[in-house]
């Protein structure tokens, strides 16, 4: 089966046609380094590394080029920075060593390249000046901003007219600006912030071209695959297009994918609204494989709903797994079919998990099947999964546990079954299982 990924200019899923075979290109927007990075954070860093790891196996482990940047300058660093009376580069220093090991416990593997921003102001620069000389960008009060309305395209990302972005309040509104829409490409330093010298003054880039620039230096004007979370479809990757395409005449990316939010209790996980989990916090109990794995367990498109129940229950699967670790098996090379067949659907990992432990469940059968075995190795290593070393010692939520039971209790006696049932199946999901005794409903960590 040829790889099919969905475009979100198009709304469709489309055959995937590299540019060139022989240098196949991908950028995917990295975080921005002003906390530790949480788990919605890593969703679209957990994505990417499987599709890493599938193109280099369909078009060569050197023949695949993997840009993913980190910024290390914009509002939020300066703001932090000030906040805790550091500058901004020891600021982005200690959160990049968080990051960086993070990385490392689930299994990422490292990208080609990993620009910083600050790096290519130079590039940037050359960029607005040259925006600035064609007319797509015009200065203001020591800003430079790109006048939207002079992309005639503007939108086609999004699917947003200009008259929904202004309705819906989807941009600042400045004194400074031709029209509410157009967006900074550059903009003055305030005393005490980080700055470059400029034609126009000292200041630093918008967020929006920091990408633009190391797109194009490291991978050209025109590349493979653009990939981020779905909340950059606009403004940032719909400006990213503007900007780019205007400077250099092409379209940036020949298919744009955006994986969706991870959700806790209901609501888009986000450092601003407080309902955070870090990576860093989580491997406190759980390992990386873990992580991975649950966030794996839905399609990237889709909403991924985040709780303790997920990771117990990924933990859960993995712990059966790690019998794989005592296999003697000879090498073969592939992948069960069906499995690798999933993976080229637009990259349908909770499908491929499921057909993992359908093979490891005929293991159970088959014991001695060397090909089973190896199929069902080489879909973990693809997959960038080693169950061997999932197991820790978790942290067990007594009182939680005490009160759902109290809760089970009264649902039964109120004849709510259904939801004594649902109570029951919660707790056994994150590995704690009831037994109902003369005594009492007792319980034991699985």
């Amino acid at each position: 089966m040829p790889l099919k990924l969905f475009n979100t200019i198009s709304k469709e899923k489309e055959l995937f046609k590299p540019i060139r075979e022989d240098d196949v290109r991908m950028y995917v927007c990295g975080p921005t380094l002003y906390n530790n990075p949480h788990v919605g954070n890593f969703r679209p860093i957990v994505i990417f590394d499987v599709l890493f790891r599938l193109l280099k196996d369909i078009y060569n482990e050197n023949k695949v080029t993997y840009v993913r940047n980190i910024t290390d300058i914009d509002d939020k660093i300066i703001n932090k920075s000030k906040e805790l009376s550091q500058s901004t580069e020891e600021l982005v220093s200690v959160y990049k060593k968080t990051f960086q090991k993070d990385l490392l416990d689930l299994n990422i593997l490292p990208p080609t390249k990993e620009p910083s921003a600050t790096d290519y102001i130079d590039k940037m620069i050359l960029m607005i000046k040259d925006l600035v000389k064609t007319g797509f960008a015009y200065e203001s009060e020591n800003h430079v901003l790109f006048e939207t309305n002079k992309f005639k395209d503007y939108g086609k990302l999004s699917r947003l007219s200009l008259k929904d972005i202004i309705a819906g309040a989807r941009v600042e509104v400045a004194g400074y600006k031709k029209n509410p829409e157009d967006f900074v490409l550059w903009k003055p330093s305030k005393n005490n912030e980080p700055f470059w010298d400029s034609p126009w003054g000292k200041g630093r880039p918008g967020w929006h071209i920091e990408c633009s620039a190391m797109s194009h230096e490291l991978l050209g004007s025109n590349f493979d695959i653009h990939g981020g979370g779905i909340d950059l479809i606009f403004p940032h990757h719909e400006n990213e297009i503007a900007q780019s395409t205007c400077w250099h005449g092409e379209q940036t990316a020949q298919i744009w994918m955006h994986n969706g939010f991870v959700n806790f209790s209901g609501e888009k996980m986000s450092k601003s609204l407080g309902n955070i989990a870090t990576v860093n916090d989580l491997l406190k109990n759980y390992t990386g494989d873990v992580i991975k794995y649950s966030l794996l367990n839905a399609h990237y498109r889709q909403p991924l709903e985040f709780s303790d129940a997920l990771l117990r229950s990924s933990q859960l699967i993995l712990d059966k797994w790690s019998d794989s670790k005592n296999w003697n098996i000879q090498t073969i090379n592939g992948y069960d079919q069906q499995f690798i067949d999933y993976l080229m659907d637009d990259l349908n990992t909770p499908a491929a998990l499921m057909r993992l432990q359908t093979i490891f469940n005929l293991i159970k059968k088959d014991p001695e099947n060397n090909e089973l075995r190896a199929h069902f190795i080489n879909g973990l290593k693809l997959l960038g999964i080693d169950p061997k070393d999932t197991k820790k010692e978790l942290k067990i939520d007594v009182n939680y546990i005490e009160n759902m039971i109290s809760e089970r209790s009264l649902a039964k006696e109120s004849r709510n079954f259904d939801r004594a049932d649902q109570i029951r199946d919660e707790l056994q999901n994150q590995g704690i299982v009831l037994e109902d005794t003369p005594g009492g409903t007792k319980w034991k960590q699985i």
